[in-house]
């Protein structure tokens, strides 16, 4: 059970977190291989350098094959040769990791509950902004105490809360949809709002009904 806070940090009730996203024992395992795969997919993968078929010149042979005393050679492109082309070297290439999507959804609430367990989970009734103002998002934070780096969770339609924290350096703005395990773990406090506040409720619910 957590308190609901406005924006100018009195309680406005209370919520039960669900304990599937805030109340189970981390898996580090898990949350490191997936937080590396995502790191890996971020990689642009553009490297290259150029082999000795794609380096200029090379076509001639430098010096007749005997008779001149050095070194036989056939082409300047050669990875031996200054200005010739490079053996083994990097290649455009894709970094992604195939991670299936159960450990996925383990890491993210593997993260959630670790930052649970720290009283690092705050939220707040709704962000009741009518026009974007950065003085108020930094005076709702203080009111909140959260401090250190803060993810804040919003929704479709808080735009203009968005504009609110977007001039915030400690601030990183994340859509509830996008929600991720590596944004969780690099970040001191998750902000969500009760509408955006994970939980397995309507699953469960739709199960019943089936």
């Amino acid at each position: 059970m957590v308190d609901v806070l406005s924006t100018s940090g009195k309680k406005a009730g209370s919520v039960e977190l669900d304990e599937s996203y805030f109340g189970i024992e981390p898996n580090v395992a898990v949350m490191a291989q997936v937080v590396t795969a995502q790191l890996a997919a971020r990689r642009a993968g553009t490297q290259a350098t150029k082999t000795r078929a794609e380096v200029r010149g090379g076509g001639a042979k430098p010096w007749a094959q005997k008779g001149t005393g050095r070194a036989r050679a056939g082409s300047s492109s050669s990875p031996i040769w200054r200005g010739g082309g490079v053996a083994l070297g990097p290649r455009p290439r894709s970094y992604a990791q195939k991670t299936p999507k159960k450990m996925v959804r383990l890491a993210l609430r593997s993260a959630l509950s670790d930052r649970a367990a720290e009283g690092k989970v705050l939220v707040v009734d709704s962000w009741d902004w009518d026009v974007p103002k950065t003085k108020d998002a930094k005076a709702a934070l203080a009111a909140l105490g959260a401090t250190g780096r803060v993810l804040v969770v919003l929704n479709d339609g808080d735009g203009v809360a968005a504009r609110s924290f977007r001039n915030l350096p400690e601030v990183q703005l994340i859509n509830a949809r996008e929600l991720n395990a590596y944004d969780v773990l690099v970040n001191d406090v998750i902000v969500f709002t009760k509408d955006n506040l994970p939980s397995s409720a309507p699953a469960a619910t739709e199960e019943a009904a089936k």
